[in-house]
């Protein structure tokens, strides 16, 4: 834990206190979004301070050029990075001609930010003395509606509480930004045109390179208590800039409101002649409705969410604003309505890792997809990946390999690998397996196979190429071997035989085989089509199970258990309890190249084998394993902790299970990492869903039914949460005396509990 402000509450993210050393790492806790756009807690005053500005639209992207201090061949030309919009949320607030600035002013009091997850809204209060003396009181509510995903609200209250004053309030839109993760300083946005019209404002700009048109909008209405105000504002226009000014003499004690109807209109989902009209239409309908509508139709659209997705914990307040934080972001960043979104690993909190796709979303997020949606919202994102088969058809090519192999992207947008690291790049091809497993994953819980045939044996069979190309065989070791990788631990690069890896690619091809035989044998004109399309022969599909049968894996007999790589016990393996406190985290305390030399794991690798392929091994396997590379692993990847939780919660170590739980659940809003200014985890934040339900609740799905082993930690007096299994909706409800299920949806459904088979209707 690296930081201690935030007050415990068990629906509410709230900050008491205005501290400027805080400002950005609460600009990421308290972001907002609701799939399609997202932005930071910025201030909607102007502030001086330092500040980390953040808008960001679904979707939209700009292809950066690739910046590295040695070019080698294969490196891809950009890294596609997600952009920061233009800023729609400005208010510039005056007050007898002195700007609001908490930065500036003399003294803050009774300040309150409260990020509201029932409801769906942030809210900030304050009282702010001026330098002319002025004393406001200021209330804020602002949130992105989940009913009109294009359109933000903004409610803006300022009492003066010391004596009457002229209140001026100026919204504005700025096309004039920046992203602060850029690689050469480059341009990202043009601003092509600026209309005004009554008290709309419109600004018009497209992305370069990629050229996605987009329309900022904004419609203000002026409040003196509660009353509205038929005031013309006066319009000013900069370069980049569309204000209007609304100005009247307050007295003390009454409030003057404005209320900011704002978005974004992109050629994603219309015309791009018809953006400004597509904008008109949203404010007509915003401002017919009004705030107080719009909020009730976003705290409505919040409580069907949570009726399905709430994890309730009952004894442990932290606990359980931990994962409902989690859980309200997820719900934030990725709805499920779009198949051509996918999920980056700051959601919309911030730019860092470009706001691209990674392997977290089929190793991590879409478990909880899957369990608290409709099916369909994992279909779609196993949609995205068929989609860019072509591209990692391509990736792979560039790299030499041939006849339809597939290497997925590490970090992309459209498909493209534009991730710029060489041993990332080249090297982390696990990423390939987890597609994989995502199939295998979603069949196993929704039981829909018909995404197969459809679409996954392509994709399937071009990630088994791509394993058949990469393995090599030894002739010393008389196996085939993979050289040259980096796995999910990062803090080892350049390794021969990562076990992980290795283990992967076996399976890979043989899942592939397995569905291969499975279609052809169900699905013929599907199976027809695939082999038509790409050329797969008999010949070939028995050279990939050569390689699968007979994959080396390298072992420690002293041990008893895999070795994460060749050569793993040639280091100097003093545990993680023996090294000095002050040079953690390693990562930023140590050079690369000690760390590559040292025995420390940065997040699960073997142990994430362990937990994708549990139905393998013995738990006796995952103890063994776990034993002898926990001690090992500093938990510097926020993808680390949940892996562990589960595992310790299995193997019934429920302090260990319950300290990992609270490391990963509150990762951001108790900064472990040292780093939330830069944005939350989100793709981590799954793996902490993870750490609840199959963790301590043990959920498991064997041979087409949902087993349980459910445990509780000593903290908690009782747990519930939901699953949606192939329609069936189940509650689950754990305490001390014992476990209750009930069926909300479906018709009788039986599960297993700690191996007894019983009925839930």
């Amino acid at each position: 834990m690296n930081q201690d402000y935030i007050t415990p509450d068990p629906w509410s993210i709230i900050e008491d206190g205005f501290e400027i050393d805080r400002v950005q790492s609460s600009e990421s806790l308290f972001s907002v979004g609701n799939g399609s756009m997202g932005q930071r807690a910025n201030f909607e005053e102007t502030y001086t301070g330092p500040s980390f500005q953040g808008s960001y639209i679904g979707g939209v992207y700009y292809p950066d050029k690739t910046r590295v201090g040695w070019w080698k061949n294969g490196y891809p030309e950009y890294f596609s990075k997600v952009l920061n919009a233009p800023n729609w949320i400005g208010i510039n607030v005056m007050v007898d001609d002195e700007i609001l600035d908490l930065f500036s002013c003399k003294k803050v009091d009774k300040f309150r930010r409260e990020l509201n997850m029932k409801e769906g809204w942030l809210g900030r209060s304050f009282e702010a003395t001026l330098q002319n003396g002025v004393i406001l009181k200021v209330d804020v509510k602002r949130f992105l509606s989940l009913e009109h995903e294009e359109l933000g609200v903004i409610k803006y209250d300022v009492t003066p509480l010391n004596t009457d004053a002229k209140i001026t309030y100026q919204p504005y839109l700025d096309s004039g930004i920046t992203n602060q993760d850029t690689n050469w300083d480059d341009q990202f946005w043009q601003t092509t045109d600026k209309e005004v019209d009554q008290n709309q404002g419109f600004i018009r700009s497209h992305t370069l390179k990629t050229f996605y048109e987009v329309c900022s909008f904004m419609e203000s209405k002026i409040f003196l208590n509660n009353k509205e105000l038929n005031t013309q504002g006066e319009s000013l226009q900069k370069e980049m800039e569309v204000s209007i000014s609304f100005s009247e003499h307050v007295a003390k004690g009454s409030t003057l409101s404005v209320h900011k109807f704002a978005g974004y209109t992109t050629s994603l989902n219309h015309d791009k002649t018809e953006l400004i009209s597509a904008a008109k239409s949203i404010l007509k309908i915003a401002t017919d409705l009004g705030f107080d509508a719009l909020l009730q139709s976003q705290k409505e659209a919040w409580d069907k969410i949570w009726q399905m997705s709430d994890i309730t914990i009952e004894g442990d307040v932290k606990a359980q604003q931990g994962i409902r934080f989690n859980i309200f972001q997820l719900n934030q960043t990725y709805t499920g309505t779009d198949h051509r979104l996918n999920i980056g690993p700051k959601g919309f909190t911030g730019e860092k890792y470009g706001g691209s796709t990674y392997w977290d979303t089929e190793a991590y997020c879409i478990p909880f997809y899957m369990a608290t949606k409709d099916q369909h919202v994992a279909r779609n994102l196993l949609k995205y990946r068929y989609n860019h088969l072509g591209k990692a058809i391509e990736n792979a090519e560039k790299l030499g390999f041939s006849n339809g192999a597939a290497l997925y992207p590490m970090v992309t947008m459209n498909g493209e690998e534009s991730h710029n690291e060489w041993e990332i790049t080249f090297e982390e091809i696990h990423r390939n397996g987890a597609i994989a497993y995502a199939i295998f994953n979603y069949h196993r819980f929704t039981g829909d196979y018909s995404y197969i045939p459809e679409m996954g044996l392509e994709v399937l069979i071009a990630i088994a190429r791509f394993w058949h190309q990469r393995a090599t065989f030894s002739t010393p070791k008389d196996k085939y071997v993979i050289l040259g990788v980096t796995g999910p631990n990062e803090y080892e690069n350049n390794v021969n035989n990562n076990w992980y890896t290795n283990y992967m690619a076996k399976w890979c091809i043989e899942y592939a085989v397995e569905n291969l035989r499975m279609v052809e044998k169900e699905f013929k004109d599907d199976y027809g089509r695939i082999i038509q399309k790409t050329a797969l022969t008999t010949t070939e599909v028995d050279d990939m199970l050569k390689v699968a049968e007979n994959m080396y894996f390298p072992y420690s007999e002293e041990h008893g258990v895999y070795l994460q790589q060749d050569g793993f016990l040639d280091k100097e393996m003093v545990k993680v309890d023996d090294l000095d406190k002050n040079l953690r985290p390693i990562n930023q305390n140590w050079s690369w190249d000690r760390i590559l030399r040292s025995p420390y794991i940065k997040q699960a690798d073997t142990l994430q084998g362990f937990y994708f392929f549990e139905h393998h091994f013995q738990t006796e396997d995952v103890e063994k394993h776990f034993d002898f590379y926990e001690p090992f692993t500093v938990h510097e990847s926020s993808l680390s902790p949940c892996v562990h939780s589960i595992q310790a919660a299995l193997l019934g170590r429920m302090e260990q299970a319950y300290s990992f739980y609270l490391r990963t659940s509150r990762l951001d809003l108790d900064d472990y990492n040292k780093e939330v200014k830069e944005g939350c985890h989100i793709t981590s934040m799954a793996g902490t869903w993870m750490s609840i339900v199959e963790g301590f609740g043990g959920m498991r799905v064997k041979n087409d039914q949902l087993h349980f082993s459910p445990k509780i930690p000593k903290e908690w007096v009782s747990y519930s949460f939901k699953v949606n299994f192939r329609n069936h909706i189940l509650k689950v409800n754990v305490s001390h005396e014992g476990t209750h299920f009930t069926l909300d949806k479906g018709e009788a459904l039986a599960v297993d509990l700690d191996g007894k088979t019983i009925k839930v209707a």
